[in-house]
């Protein structure tokens, strides 16, 4: 085993030696296709924050049947020597040179005798008058619009958001507690009332508990691998086995995302 072998390589030899493509991976792990290739070319500039990554290279690692820690660990060797990378030095511009100052060029002089003056007042005097005879509607004052009615519009109240389930039974501000229990091997990243995140793995059979008084958000590796128990009852699966979800437990309910990164700009 070659220590030093980047991530994204490891995993793309071992995904070739399995004769398994990267779309069958995207369709089994529910993570992007272009996440994954990002993955494979070890192009972390292009992905979402390292939190997020953990969990996309968990669930791509458990569908090849890898061990596991094993690949944990090369992910946390990559982020260090990406860290500790220094960026490339780029030159120094030249020097441009700097052209002498001109010297500001002399206005014209208009000299305009008295004579000028009276031909010129006296064409826009017969101008005006002509204007003033031929044209007499030209002066007429513009006709103001009547104001409109207004428009009373029937607003119907928004819609509620399909991605948040029924407040729990519990009232804001009350503590809450949350059991987590594998079924499968997952990996967990837990933050509760906006402290430090918990990065954790549970094995088959482990459990881990917390307990909050606002707000526990929870990144699940694998979500069909983990039972959830809020306040002694058991919920219903939030997402598949091997699929990257982000929980969200308060007062209001429970909000389900599903991390995703903007496609490149394409240049």
């Amino acid at each position: 085993m070659d220590e030093k072998e980047p991530l994204g390589s490891y995993l793309k030899k071992e995904r070739e030696s399995k004769k398994i493509s990267l779309r069958e991976v995207a369709k089994n792990t529910k993570v992007r296709e272009h996440i994954l290739r990002a993955i494979e070319e070890d192009q972390y500039d292009l992905l979402p924050p390292s939190t997020y990554v953990k969990g996309f290279v968990f669930a791509y690692a458990k569908f090849l049947r890898l061990d596991l820690n094993e690949v944990l660990q090369r992910y946390e060797r990559t982020l260090k020597r990406e860290s500790v990378t220094p960026p490339p030095s780029t030159p120094p511009k030249p020097k441009q040179k700097i052209p002498p100052p001109q010297a500001p060029k002399p206005k014209r002089k208009i000299l305009w005798n008295e004579k000028k003056i009276w031909v010129v007042g006296g064409v826009i005097v017969t101008s005006l008058v002509a204007f003033y005879f031929f044209f007499p509607y030209s002066f007429k004052s513009p006709v103001e619009p009547s104001p409109e009615k207004p428009v009373i519009e029937n607003k119907l109240p928004p819609a509620p958001s399909p991605s948040t389930v029924p407040p729990p039974a519990f009232p804001e501000g009350k503590p809450f507690s949350i059991q987590l229990k594998a079924i499968e091997e997952t990996w967990v990243s837990l933050q509760v009332d906006g402290q430090l995140e918990k990065e954790i793995t549970l094995k088959l059979g482990e459990g881990f508990s917390a307990q909050a008084s606002k707000e526990i958000r929870i990144i699940v590796g694998n979500a069909g691998g983990l039972d959830l128990i809020l306040n002694g009852k058991q919920l219903d699966k939030f997402g598949k086995s091997g699929e990257v979800l982000i929980l969200i437990f308060n007062s209001r309910g429970v909000e389900v995302k599903r991390p995703e990164k903007p496609k490149p700009v394409q240049e």
